[in-house]
């Protein structure tokens, strides 16, 4: 195979942080207000134009209550279930890393003592229609970013009259998928992922039924630490969900996560954006299609990932190598790679299958991937 001549403009296709939309430069950055007291009027105005930007393209319910909050995604996920969790029984989905950690949080260090976890392995969903959602909290994650899956983003596999809350990890889907807000009851996500943003602050949304729920119960026994406080005096702190954020803010983030929300108008809003992510998603189908060195870590197409792809090989003689000897290969077609500047940090998770795993979000550009799906051929060959 001869060696391709086109390489992408934009190889960074980690999975988070992921890329920066096209075009993008230290000078977007200008209107940050550095130095700055994060709670002044300027700075609060700054806030709570991501706040309503991030509501008006995602079509978040008006009645759902939304705020900034601490330590990206995780910090997100661990404020609802240190708050929220502990009334009912619940339910884990585990299907990737992060939702494996949830579990852990869940039952080993909330100790919930009714607590089921329904798991699957890297590439697999757990079967959907056995989980109890009319009558159990349910906790999952969207779109598994080190497993390659997804589940389906209209929650048609949830109940609609639930006694429970559902409470979504939305990390790399959110601005990706078409989601059903209706079904959740949180949901949270980060700046870092599909909007390109920068890491450390994450995004929280309370449906009524979860604001029900943090006013009506109070974990016995269970310290709430200040990063995970949103209750005042037995009620939600509505300031905390009105731009006065419970850490101190990087108005230098916030800034950047203005100008991406700006951008994802630009493409078309939410519609804009899933469709580059499908189009994107394509891309690496329509290549995987063809070949005989790669395939999909997830066989099932419904549960694929759009976002966070994840692929393994499966050709023969590589097969036949030791697991050591299949590392050690796939590190030196990750290192040639960067080498000739083409992809930077495409590796499978640590944790996950060996493989590749390439982001398809929106900022990413459907040029950039077809230059890629090339030069990946080649770089297995080159070292076979």
């Amino acid at each position: 195979m001869k060696k391709p001549k086109i390489k992408p403009k934009n190889i960074n296709f980690a999975s988070g942080p992921s890329s920066k939309r096209a075009g993008w430069t230290p000078n977007a950055l200008k209107g940050a207000l550095v130095g700055r007291y994060h709670k002044s009027d300027d700075c609060i105005y700054k806030v709570r134009e991501v706040l309503q930007k991030s509501r008006d393209i995602l079509g978040i319910p008006k009645n759902y209550k939304l705020a900034i909050v601490p330590a990206s995604d995780t910090g997100a996920v661990e404020l609802a279930l240190w708050n929220l969790l502990g009334k009912l029984p619940v339910e884990v989905l585990v299907f990737g890393s992060f939702s494996k950690h949830w579990a852990i949080d869940i039952a080993k260090e909330l100790k919930i003592k009714n607590c089921k976890i329904l798991e699957a392995g890297f590439g697999k969903l757990p079967n959907l229609q056995a989980v109890k959602s009319d009558t159990k909290d349910i906790v999952f994650t969207l779109n598994a970013t080190t497993a390659g899956t997804c589940v389906p983003a209209n929650m048609n596999w949830l109940k609609s009259k639930r006694k429970g809350l559902t409470i979504c990890d939305g990390s790399s889907g959110v601005f990706a998928y078409n989601i059903n807000w209706k079904k959740l009851d949180v949901i949270t996500w980060s700046w870092q992922k599909v909007m390109g943003g920068e890491a450390g602050f994450g995004m929280l949304a309370l449906s009524p039924k979860a604001v029900k729920r943090l006013e009506s119960f109070s974990p016995k026994n269970r310290p709430i630490p200040k990063v995970f406080r949103i209750k005042k005096n037995g009620k939600l702190d509505e300031e905390i969900f009105d731009g006065y954020s419970i850490n101190t803010l990087s108005m230098l983030a916030v800034e950047d996560a203005i100008d991406s929300l700006n951008w994802i108008k630009k493409v078309g809003g939410l519609k804009g954006s899933v469709k580059r992510v499908e189009q994107n998603y394509k891309v690496l189908e329509t290549f995987v299609n063809g070949s005989e060195i790669f395939e999909f870590l997830c066989p099932q197409k419904q549960y694929r990932s759009k976002t966070s792809v994840c692929l393994k090989i499966v050709d023969k003689d590589f097969a036949k190598l030791s697991k050591l000897a299949q590392k050690k290969f796939l590190g030196a077609m990750i290192k040639l790679l960067e080498k000739e500047k083409v992809a930077y940090d495409i590796s499978s998770y640590r944790y996950a299958p060996l493989g590749l795993r390439i982001w398809c979000g929106p900022t990413i550009n459907l040029t950039d991937l077809k230059a890629l799906t090339s030069w990946l051929e080649w770089a297995f060959i080159q070292l076979k």
